[in-house]
C-alpha cells in the first residue's frame, strides 16, 4: 500500500532512464523552463573516475555498481553458451561505459527505416539531429556539426600497425576512408571517438551537467522504475523504488521510457503491456495486449581473431612493465595523450564480404591488444581483429517471467539462427584472413593465435566462432517502430493503442544499423524531444 507521503507532486514529463537517449530528452524538454521534468535513473552518479578516462572502459566492463551485467539464456547456435551482456547502470547509461566508437551507420539504414513505413526517419530526416548532437573537432561541414553536447575526436596519433592494416586492405581491393560518417562509410580507416581528446564525452557530461541546475529539472538516481500507472488506455505516471521505499509520481503530459533495449520492454511487461498469453503465464495482469513487446531483438555477433605480432608495437607490450605503465600514466596526466586516451578499437572499417553485396555487409574492429578474457592483455605481443555482419537477420527476445521487478528478464539473442547470418560471418572471417595475409601485414604477423592455423575450412571457422564469439552490445529492436500489427511504437514513438507514453531509445530501431549504436541512440533522443515538443503546440 502506497502511503500519501510517498506520492510526489506531479511533473509534466517523467523520463525513465538517463542513458544515450534519456539524458538528451531530459535536457531538451527542460531547456525552455516551461515544463517540469523528472528524470529517473536506476543507477548512481557517474563519479567513478574510470568512467571518464577513455581507456577505463575495460575497468567498467564488469563493475556491478555501474553496469547491469545480464546473462543471456543459453544460445542454441553457440553451443548453448550464456553470454555476459554489460550495459550502463549509471548517469549516462551505456554512453558512460561503452567503447566510445563514434559510428552512425550507413545512410541506407535510415532510408530502409522510412521505406518500412516510418515517416520522418530517412537519412535526410535524421542527419540534422546527428549534427545537432555533435561537436566535431574537425569542424563543421555538410555532414558534421559543431557546438553540440557530444564531443567527437580523432585518435591521438597514427599507428604503425594500423597503417599496415590499411595498406593490406588496399592490396585486397578495400579503399581507405577518412570519415566513416561522411559521404559514405565503406573502406578502412581510423575510428573517431566520443571524447574531447582525453576524456569521455557521455550524455551525462554533455547533456545533464549543463542542465542539472535548472529548477524545473529533477534528477533522481538509484531510483528504479517498477511499474507504469495506467488509467483506461492512458499512462498517467510511474511507480519506482528509491532507498528501499516505494514512490509514485504522476505525469501531466507524458511518460518517456528510455531504459534501453532490455529494460524498456521489461518495464512494459511488468506493467501489463505486452503479449497477453505470455504475461498471464508469468502471473502478470494484462492491461494492454501488444504482441511485439520484447520481440525482434537484434545484435551484432562478433568473433575476435587474435594474432601474435613480430614487433613490440601492441598495448600488451606497453603495459607489461611498471615502467611502461608509468610512462602511459605520465603521458596522460602531463600531455593528455597516449594509450589512456583510446577506446575499444583504434581502427577498422566497413567491407563487402559476400560477392553479392550491394553495400558494405560486415564491420571490422582493429584492436591494438589481445586478450583471453576481453579485459586483461595477453602475455605476448598481440593484436586483434573483430568482425561482424552489419545487418543480421536473426531475431531474439526479452521476456519478463515474474511480476517481481527485482527478477531480471530472460534474454536470448538467437545469434546465427539464420543461414544468411552464418554465411555472412564466414565470409567476413575469410576476408579478414585475406587482409592479414596480404604483403603489407606479413612483416607484423608471427602467427595467428586464435583460431589456430589448422582452422581453415568454412565449417571449422563457423564452429570456432560459435564457441568463442561474443556479443557486440548493440542490442536493439525490442520495442520496434513501425506501422504493422506487431510494431510497438509508431513513427512519433508513441506506444500503439495507448496515450501518454512513448519509448525513445535503441529498442525502437526497426532494424539494426550497420555499426555501433550509441550515436544513433543519441540521435533518437534528439528527434524524440522535437516530436514531443511539437505535440505540445
Amino acid at each position: 500500500m502506497v502511503s500519501f507521503s510517498n506520492i510526489l507532486e506531479p511533473f509534466d514529463y517523467v523520463v525513465i532512464g538517463s542513458g544515450s537517449a534519456g539524458a538528451v530528452i531530459a535536457n531538451r524538454l527542460s531547456a525552455s523552463g516551461e515544463f517540469r521534468v523528472l528524470l529517473l535513473e536506476a543507477g548512481g552518479r557517474d563519479k567513478d573516475p574510470w568512467i571518464h578516462i577513455p581507456a577505463g572502459f575495460s575497468k567498467t566492463f564488469s563493475n556491478a555498481k555501474i553496469n547491469w551485467g545480464d546473462l543471456s539464456e543459453p544460445e542454441p547456435e553457440l553451443h548453448n553458451r550464456n553470454l555476459f551482456y554489460p550495459y550502463g547502470k549509471v548517469l549516462g547509461g551505456s554512453s558512460s561505459v561503452n567503447g566510445m566508437v563514434y559510428i552512425r551507420g550507413q545512410r541506407q539504414d535510415y532510408d530502409d527505416w522510412r521505406e518500412l513505413g516510418n515517416e520522418g526517419w530517412g537519412y535526410r530526416d535524421v542527419l540534422p539531429y546527428f549534427k545537432k548532437a555533435e561537436n566535431q573537432h574537425r569542424g563543421a561541414d555538410e555532414f558534421h556539426g559543431i557546438g553540440g553536447p557530444i564531443d567527437v575526436h580523432d585518435q591521438f596519433e597514427r599507428n604503425e600497425l594500423c597503417d599496415a592494416f590499411f595498406a593490406a586492405a588496399r592490396e585486397v581491393g578495400i579503399s581507405t576512408n577518412e570519415d566513416f560518417n561522411g559521404s559514405h562509410s565503406e573502406g578502412a580507416g581510423y575510428y573517431q571517438l566520443t571524447t574531447n581528446g582525453w576524456r569521455r564525452s557521455s550524455t551525462a557530461v554533455g547533456y545533464l551537467r549543463p542542465a542539472r541546475r535548472r529548477v524545473n529539472l529533477t534528477i533522481l538516481v538509484n531510483a528504479q522504475a517498477t511499474r507504469l500507472l495506467l488509467q483506461d488506455r492512458q499512462v498517467v505516471g510511474v511507480e519506482f523504488i528509491k532507498d528501499g521505499q516505494r514512490f509514485r509520481v504522476n505525469a501531466r503530459r507524458e511518460v518517456i521510457l528510455s531504459a534501453g533495449a532490455f529494460n524498456s520492454p521489461h518495464l512494459l511487461q511488468l506493467s501489463g503491456i505486452g503479449p497477453a498469453e505470455r504475461l498471464r503465464a508469468s502471473g502478470i495482469s494484462v492491461l494492454h495486449d501488444l504482441s511485439g513487446v520484447g520481440e525482434s531483438v537484434q545484435d551484432h555477433f562478433m568473433p575476435i581473431v587474435v594474432y601474435e605480432c613480430t614487433k613490440p608495437l601492441s598495448i600488451n607490450d606497453a603495459v607489461r612493465s611498471k615502467w611502461g605503465q608509468l610512462r602511459i600514466l605520465s603521458n596522460y596526466l602531463l600531455r593528455r595523450t597516449g594509450l589512456m586516451t583510446i577506446g575499444a578499437a583504434y581502427a577498422g572499417g566497413f567491407f563487402r564480404a559476400m560477392s553479392s553485396a550491394q553495400r558494405a555487409d560486415v564491420q571490422c574492429f582493429f584492436m591494438l591488444y589481445s586478450s583471453d578474457d576481453y579485459i586483461n592483455p595477453s602475455e605476448y605481443s598481440g593484436f586483434s581483429v573483430g568482425i561482424f555482419q552489419s545487418r543480421p537477420t536473426s531475431r531474439g527476445w526479452v521476456r519478463t517471467t515474474s511480476p517481481d521487478p527485482e527478477k531480471r528478464p530472460e534474454i536470448r539473442l538467437n545469434y546465427l539462427s539464420t543461414e544468411n547470418d552464418r554465411d555472412h560471418l564466414t565470409a567476413g572471417l575469410k576476408l579478414t584472413r585475406r587482409i592479414m595475409e596480404a604483403p603489407s601485414m606479413r612483416p607484423y604477423v608471427r602467427r595467428r593465435e586464435k583460431p589456430a592455423t589448422t582452422v581453415v575450412a568454412d565449417c571449422d571457422l563457423l564452429d570456432w566462432a560459435r564457441q568463442f564469439g561474443n556479443a557486440s552490445y548493440h542490442a536493439t529492436g525490442s520495442c520496434r517502430m513501425g506501422s504493422d500489427s506487431t510494431a510497438v511504437v509508431d513513427s512519433r514513438l508513441r506506444v500503439r493503442g495507448l496515450s501518454g507514453l512513448r519509448v525513445a531509445d535503441a529498442s525502437v530501431m526497426p532494424t539494426l544499423v550497420s555499426g555501433n549504436t550509441n550515436a544513433p541512440t543519441i540521435m533518437i533522443g534528439e528527434k524524440a524531444a522535437d516530436l514531443i515538443l511539437a505535440d505540445t503546440r
